[in-house]
Protein backbone atom coordinates (compact mmCIF):
# COMPACT_ATOMS: atom_id res chain seq x y z
CA UNK A 1 0.00 0.00 0.00
CA UNK A 2 1.27 3.68 -0.61
CA UNK A 3 2.15 5.91 2.09
CA UNK A 4 2.38 9.30 1.56
CA UNK A 5 5.11 11.68 3.36
CA UNK A 6 4.11 14.75 3.51
CA UNK A 7 7.52 15.92 4.07
CA UNK A 8 8.51 15.33 0.61
CA UNK A 9 5.54 14.25 -1.17
CA UNK A 10 6.96 10.87 -1.77
CA UNK A 11 5.10 7.49 -2.18
CA UNK A 12 6.24 4.52 -0.92
CA UNK A 13 5.05 1.17 -2.98
CA UNK A 14 6.43 -1.27 -0.92
CA UNK A 15 9.97 -0.64 -1.02
CA UNK A 16 9.93 1.35 -4.33
CA UNK A 17 9.97 5.48 -3.80
CA UNK A 18 8.60 7.14 -6.24
CA UNK A 19 8.99 11.43 -6.14
CA UNK A 20 6.92 13.92 -8.32
CA UNK A 21 7.91 14.22 -11.71
CA UNK A 22 5.04 16.43 -13.36
CA UNK A 23 2.56 18.02 -11.03
CA UNK A 24 -1.05 18.63 -11.69
CA UNK A 25 -0.57 22.29 -12.47
CA UNK A 26 1.90 21.47 -15.48
CA UNK A 27 -0.43 18.67 -16.39
CA UNK A 28 -3.60 20.59 -16.72
CA UNK A 29 -1.43 23.68 -18.67
CA UNK A 30 -0.31 21.29 -21.45
CA UNK A 31 -3.48 19.58 -21.86
CA UNK A 32 -5.56 23.24 -22.53
CA UNK A 33 -2.75 23.96 -24.80
CA UNK A 34 -3.42 20.16 -26.57
CA UNK A 35 -6.84 20.97 -26.66
CA UNK A 36 -6.71 24.29 -28.37
CA UNK A 37 -5.04 22.90 -30.85
CA UNK A 38 -7.18 19.68 -31.80
CA UNK A 39 -10.26 22.05 -31.83
CA UNK A 40 -8.45 24.35 -34.21
CA UNK A 41 -7.63 21.28 -36.35
CA UNK A 42 -10.77 19.93 -36.61
CA UNK A 43 -13.36 22.80 -36.38
CA UNK A 44 -14.64 21.69 -39.84
CA UNK A 45 -15.09 18.09 -38.59
CA UNK A 46 -16.54 15.26 -36.05
CA UNK A 47 -13.69 13.54 -34.82
CA UNK A 48 -14.14 10.48 -32.56
CA UNK A 49 -11.87 10.15 -29.63
CA UNK A 50 -10.96 6.80 -28.94
CA UNK A 51 -9.34 6.14 -25.53
CA UNK A 52 -7.20 2.96 -24.47
CA UNK A 53 -8.29 1.76 -21.44
CA UNK A 54 -7.47 1.50 -18.38
CA UNK A 55 -4.62 4.28 -18.50
CA UNK A 56 -6.36 7.04 -20.82
CA UNK A 57 -9.39 7.93 -18.82
CA UNK A 58 -8.14 10.81 -16.51
CA UNK A 59 -6.42 12.06 -19.98
CA UNK A 60 -9.07 12.08 -22.32
CA UNK A 61 -11.72 13.07 -19.58
CA UNK A 62 -9.81 16.49 -19.00
CA UNK A 63 -8.71 16.78 -22.45
CA UNK A 64 -12.24 16.37 -23.83
CA UNK A 65 -13.36 19.21 -21.35
CA UNK A 66 -10.91 20.91 -23.28
CA UNK A 67 -11.96 20.72 -26.59
CA UNK A 68 -14.48 23.56 -27.56
CA UNK A 69 -15.76 21.31 -30.79
CA UNK A 70 -18.37 19.01 -31.11
CA UNK A 71 -17.09 15.48 -31.03
CA UNK A 72 -17.82 11.95 -29.89
CA UNK A 73 -15.96 8.81 -27.77
CA UNK A 74 -15.64 5.57 -27.20
CA UNK A 75 -12.75 3.12 -25.64
CA UNK A 76 -10.43 0.04 -26.56
CA UNK A 77 -9.44 -1.79 -23.41
CA UNK A 78 -6.08 -3.51 -23.83
CA UNK A 79 -3.28 -5.47 -21.91
CA UNK A 80 -0.06 -5.64 -22.01
CA UNK A 81 1.63 -5.13 -18.21
CA UNK A 82 -0.66 -7.09 -16.07
CA UNK A 83 1.13 -6.20 -12.64
CA UNK A 84 4.13 -5.68 -14.01
CA UNK A 85 6.48 -2.68 -14.38
CA UNK A 86 7.64 -4.05 -17.80
CA UNK A 87 5.54 -4.95 -20.78
CA UNK A 88 4.92 -8.65 -21.22
CA UNK A 89 5.61 -7.84 -24.69
CA UNK A 90 1.87 -9.30 -25.76
CA UNK A 91 -1.04 -7.17 -26.60
CA UNK A 92 -4.33 -8.63 -25.06
CA UNK A 93 -7.76 -6.93 -26.57
CA UNK A 94 -10.19 -7.02 -23.44
CA UNK A 95 -12.91 -4.73 -25.24
CA UNK A 96 -13.53 -3.65 -28.69
CA UNK A 97 -15.12 -0.32 -30.23
CA UNK A 98 -18.61 0.02 -29.92
CA UNK A 99 -18.55 2.59 -32.71
CA UNK A 100 -18.62 2.48 -36.33
CA UNK A 101 -14.98 4.13 -37.44
CA UNK A 102 -15.55 3.97 -41.22
CA UNK A 103 -15.15 7.01 -43.27
CA UNK A 104 -14.53 9.13 -39.32
CA UNK A 105 -11.80 11.16 -38.31
CA UNK A 106 -10.06 9.38 -35.30
CA UNK A 107 -8.07 10.74 -32.31
CA UNK A 108 -6.41 8.01 -30.47
CA UNK A 109 -5.63 8.86 -27.01
CA UNK A 110 -3.19 6.91 -25.12
CA UNK A 111 -1.79 7.89 -21.55
CA UNK A 112 1.74 6.86 -22.38
CA UNK A 113 3.89 5.54 -24.96
CA UNK A 114 7.09 3.68 -24.55
CA UNK A 115 7.83 0.87 -26.77
CA UNK A 116 5.18 1.68 -29.08
CA UNK A 117 3.78 -2.12 -29.07
CA UNK A 118 0.14 -1.13 -27.86
CA UNK A 119 -0.48 1.65 -30.26
CA UNK A 120 1.49 -0.37 -33.24
CA UNK A 121 -1.29 -2.98 -32.49
CA UNK A 122 -4.54 -0.72 -32.67
CA UNK A 123 -3.10 0.99 -35.63
CA UNK A 124 -3.06 -2.88 -37.20
CA UNK A 125 -6.53 -3.29 -36.04
CA UNK A 126 -7.54 -0.05 -37.54
CA UNK A 127 -6.41 -1.00 -41.48
CA UNK A 128 -9.22 -3.58 -41.45
CA UNK A 129 -11.47 -0.23 -41.42
CA UNK A 130 -11.60 2.88 -43.53
CA UNK A 131 -11.49 6.21 -41.35
CA UNK A 132 -11.33 8.94 -42.73
CA UNK A 133 -8.50 10.26 -41.04
CA UNK A 134 -6.22 8.57 -37.34
CA UNK A 135 -4.07 10.82 -35.52
CA UNK A 136 -2.81 10.04 -32.47
CA UNK A 137 -2.43 11.91 -28.96
CA UNK A 138 -0.51 11.04 -26.07
CA UNK A 139 -0.20 12.52 -22.62
CA UNK A 140 3.40 11.05 -22.03
CA UNK A 141 5.92 9.60 -24.11
CA UNK A 142 9.15 7.75 -24.02
CA UNK A 143 10.97 8.43 -26.94
CA UNK A 144 14.23 6.18 -25.72
CA UNK A 145 12.21 2.95 -25.27
CA UNK A 146 10.21 3.13 -28.89
CA UNK A 147 10.68 -0.04 -30.64
CA UNK A 148 8.24 0.27 -33.40
CA UNK A 149 7.45 3.28 -35.69
CA UNK A 150 4.99 5.20 -34.77
CA UNK A 151 3.70 8.56 -35.74
CA UNK A 152 2.41 10.80 -33.01
CA UNK A 153 0.65 13.64 -33.72
CA UNK A 154 0.04 15.13 -30.23
CA UNK A 155 2.76 14.76 -27.23
CA UNK A 156 1.58 15.63 -23.53
CA UNK A 157 5.35 15.14 -22.55
CA UNK A 158 8.28 13.36 -23.42
CA UNK A 159 10.08 11.95 -20.47
CA UNK A 160 12.91 9.72 -19.87
CA UNK A 161 12.46 5.68 -20.18
CA UNK A 162 11.08 5.31 -15.99
CA UNK A 163 8.04 3.99 -14.80
CA UNK A 164 6.21 6.09 -13.99
CA UNK A 165 2.51 6.24 -11.90
CA UNK A 166 -0.64 8.61 -11.39
CA UNK A 167 -2.85 10.35 -13.24
CA UNK A 168 -4.23 7.31 -14.84
CA UNK A 169 -0.77 5.52 -15.02
CA UNK A 170 -0.90 2.67 -12.67
CA UNK A 171 1.55 -0.16 -11.01
CA UNK A 172 -0.50 -3.72 -10.66
CA UNK A 173 -3.69 -1.19 -11.30
CA UNK A 174 -3.25 1.06 -8.06
CA UNK A 175 -2.36 4.54 -7.73
CA UNK A 176 -4.18 5.57 -10.66
CA UNK A 177 -6.18 8.12 -8.96
CA UNK A 178 -2.60 10.33 -7.84
CA UNK A 179 -3.43 14.00 -9.41
CA UNK A 180 0.01 14.35 -10.29
CA UNK A 181 2.83 12.01 -12.23
CA UNK A 182 5.27 10.01 -9.71
CA UNK A 183 8.83 8.55 -10.91
CA UNK A 184 9.89 5.42 -9.69
CA UNK A 185 13.02 6.67 -7.66
CA UNK A 186 16.60 5.83 -8.61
Amino acid sequence: MAEMKNQKNEIWVGTDKFIPYLSEEEIQKRIVELGKQISEEYKAKLPIFIGVLNGSFMFMADLLKKITINCEMDFFKLSSYGDEKISSGKVKMVKELNADINDRHLIIVEDIIDTGLSINYIQQLIKEHTPASVKIATLLLKPESLKYEVKIDYIGFKIPNKFVIGYGLDYAQKYRNLSSIYVLSE
